[in-house]
């Protein structure tokens, strides 16, 4: 597979993963802790929290969407992004170890912190050092016995 169909094959499975942060981020910004079975009346402070906890859901998907167009030079910004999720996933797996286990959505949630999102993180970074090299290729130097041009590493 060429590095730009690679490119272009991460743009569309990256875009199809945002639409999770995206769509549960706004669902939790406009519905708030209701969104939940069980929590017909919840505290505000509770409200408060998971709105805000929300947000930057939400902004974390809009932020991994902007890496999208030029995806093979967005590492640092992306291994942050990946950095955020996975935190999250790990908190969600101390919840689950401590309190029990949760719904199919956290559960799903939580595969995607803690599969996806990494193998995204590995992929990515392949691609960024294919890139690299297309970018800037090996020089050619001369030979320092026999003064014939080879390629450097």
């Amino acid at each position: 597979m060429t590095p730009h169909t690679e490119k272009r094959l991460l743009q569309v499975v990256v875009s199809i993963a945002c639409i999770v942060p995206l769509l549960a981020g706004t669902t939790g910004i406009l519905l708030g802790a209701e969104w939940y079975k069980g929590i017909e009346t919840p505290p505000v402070d509770l409200n408060s929290h998971f709105r805000y906890l929300s947000g930057l859901l939400l902004a974390i998907g809009i932020s991994f969407l902007r890496c999208v167009p030029d995806i093979e030079i967005k590492t640092e910004r992306f291994r942050l992004l990946c950095f955020l999720v996975i935190c999250g996933g790990l908190a969600r797996l101390v919840s689950m170890v401590l309190e029990g286990l949760p719904s199919q959505g956290q559960i799903f949630g939580l595969g995607m912190e803690l599969i996806v999102v990494p193998l995204l993180m590995v992929w990515q970074g392949r691609l960024d050092k294919r890139f690299q090299i297309i970018v800037h290729p090996p020089r050619e130097a001369p030979h320092p016995l026999l003064g014939k041009k080879k390629v450097s590493p």
